[in-house]
């Protein structure tokens, strides 16, 4: 935990937590921060209190008895959005401070009752409402709705030129107290934008059509520091960050990157040796790619992965008349997150019938993720030369159809 100045009158309280499934479902493996910001006028606000995972409430008091700062002395909590890791902090806060005012949008305000039971004290606040801290610090409120919950909203410091923005410009990745981007080396801000990927496609992924909304709301404001929820604070280059997620709002219906994500699952090694030969097509195509065994790659993995690429190899046998089921499960989440036009094709093993590809079919148009599928390559028991001379020519067809649909 550590607690950082991040420009006048404004502090980061930032709590790293490890070794936990982020909602429940994403693995982590370098972390997460949950920030916190206190802002200091003639009244003292603090923006997403954060939750109260193992000790975070206490981590939080000290961070702010090191700032000197009187947790008796806030009167607003300011929640973005309602989701527990950014609002959770208002069951242990009311404990000792029951009459701290909630300003959050008309929407957050209806979940306060069933989450908290907190029903007093609360003012609602839409696109350009305000709120006044003394000492020239006005709050300004901007709705964001759906990214990634329908009551998300941003605050802007008029002043200082700070946006809260929580969950929206935010990335997975622990911090130090080095926090910052103007701290940080070029090797480790491209760290933080892979964590943004990652947090990307597991988080906000299926909303994208509202983060391009809410990125052109955002750009009309004279921002000089994004503070998100979650990751780095961005005071030098504000503008990367915005960038980067504009990017990534433009790969669910692509194209995304030249690059191809291998999915692939064996049961008795019979598709694993049609996946080598697969990987060294691509490595003689000289492609980017990614390979990911199921089940034993976290479907974060696999979503981070997918979401960048334009291609995607799908290497599965049939299982009882179906997909192997891990892939299936995974293609469905894929599919639930909007990755849209993919250039794919399925390869794999069968016995004493198919099937993969049917249920394959019915995955993509029941989540009309308007995939263009090569024609399948698959094989009864082992591959023969005739199997491995098809799979070679279905990969250098999707080589070719994924570069001539990122750089066209």
């Amino acid at each position: 935990m550590h607690a950082t100045r991040v420009t006048k009158d404004t502090y980061l309280l930032s709590v790293n937590i490890e070794n936990i499934l982020f909602e429940g479902l994403w693995e982590i493996p370098n972390g997460v921060a949950l920030n916190s910001y206190i802002i200091k006028g003639e009244k003292t606000a603090i923006v997403d209190g954060v939750c109260g995972w193992n000790g975070v409430p206490q981590q939080l008091y000290n961070l702010l008895y090191k700032l000197d700062i009187d947790p008796q002395s806030i009167e607003y909590l300011i929640i973005n959005h309602m989701e527990p890791d950014h609002s959770g902090w208002i069951e242990d806060f009311r404990q000792f401070k029951p009459d701290f005012k909630v300003i959050c949008s008309r929407k957050s305000a209806e979940l306060l009752k069933h989450f908290y039971g907190y029903t007093d004290n609360i003012i609602s606040v839409g696109d350009n409402d305000t709120l006044d801290l003394g000492n020239g610090h006005i709050m300004q409120f901007y709705e964001i709705p759906n990214v990634h919950w329908p009551d998300t909203m941003v605050t802007f410091d008029t002043m200082t030129g700070t946006l809260f923005t929580c969950d929206a410009f935010g990335s997975f990745g622990k911090v130090e107290e080095s926090s910052y981007d103007d701290m940080l080396t070029e090797e480790q801000l491209t760290f933080y934008e892979k964590e943004a990927v990652r947090y990307y496609a597991n988080i906000v992924a299926a909303f994208s059509v509202p983060v391009k909304k809410a990125i052109e709301k955002c750009e009309s404001l004279p921002t000089r520091i994004i503070a998100p929820g979650h990751g780095i604070v961005w005071r030098g280059n504000p503008a990367r960050i915005v960038q980067d997620y504009s990017r990534y709002a433009s790969y669910q219906k692509g194209p995304a990157l030249e690059e191809i994500t291998i999915i692939w699952g064996s049961m008795y090694g019979m598709t694993e040796k049609a996946v080598s030969h697969a990987v060294k097509i691509l490595e003689d195509e000289n492609i980017s790619y990614h390979i990911h065994r199921l089940p034993e790659t976290p479907w974060g993995t696999v979503l981070a992965s997918v979401w960048t690429s334009t291609g995607v190899i799908l290497a599965v046998p049939t299982y009882e008349y179906k997909m192997f089921p891990p892939a299936a499960a995974i293609l469905d989440e894929i599919g639930k997150k909007k990755v849209q036009n993919r250039k794919a094709f399925l390869m794999g093993s069968f016995g004493w019938s198919g099937g993969a590809q049917k249920e394959l079919d019915e995955i993509l148009d029941r989540n009309r993720m308007n995939w263009g599928l090569l024609e399948p390559a698959v094989f009864r028991g082992n591959a023969l030369e005739g199997d491995l001379k098809k799979i070679e020519e279905r990969v250098r067809e999707l080589v070719r159809l994924v570069r001539v649909t990122v750089n066209k």
